[in-house]
């Protein structure tokens, strides 16, 4: 029943970050993915901050199912490595070497400081109300 969940999850994750890059694309363009790269740093945010508050020693409790859906599943089909990754490559085929070297970069140290921000977050949240 897990595998279901997670399969749940990974399309309302989708679908989400179909939504959410749609909506970065129409207000500032497509010249370089906006939408992927926020949803990108939104979603390792988001992966820190509840795999840090829902830890066995975390403030929160969630079963393993609940746990699973929301990290392997929404967060799993949420974030867009393989999108990135596409339209990195897309980039430098165009010749847009430059938008290319910036999305990596971005995307790399931006990701990495979302998730640390998350577990940080997480863990202010775990101790502040214990």
């Amino acid at each position: 029943m897990n595998a279901v969940w997670i399969f749940i999850g990974g399309g309302l994750g989708s679908v989400a970050r179909y939504w959410m890059s749609g909506w970065v694309a129409s207000r500032v363009g497509e010249v370089f993915p906006w939408g992927t790269l926020l949803v990108n740093v939104s979603g390792s945010f988001l992966i820190g901050l509840l795999a840090t508050v829902t830890d066995p020693d975390g403030r929160f409790w969630l079963g393993a199912s609940v746990r699973q859906f929301l990290l392997l599943g929404f967060l799993g089909g949420y974030t867009t490595f393989s999108s990135f990754s596409w339209q990195t490559l897309t980039l430098m085929r165009e010749g847009q070497w430059g938008w290319a070297a910036a999305n990596a970069a971005l995307s790399v140290v931006l990701c990495l400081a979302a998730v640390t921000a998350g577990y940080f977050v997480g863990m202010y949240i775990n101790q502040k109300f214990s």
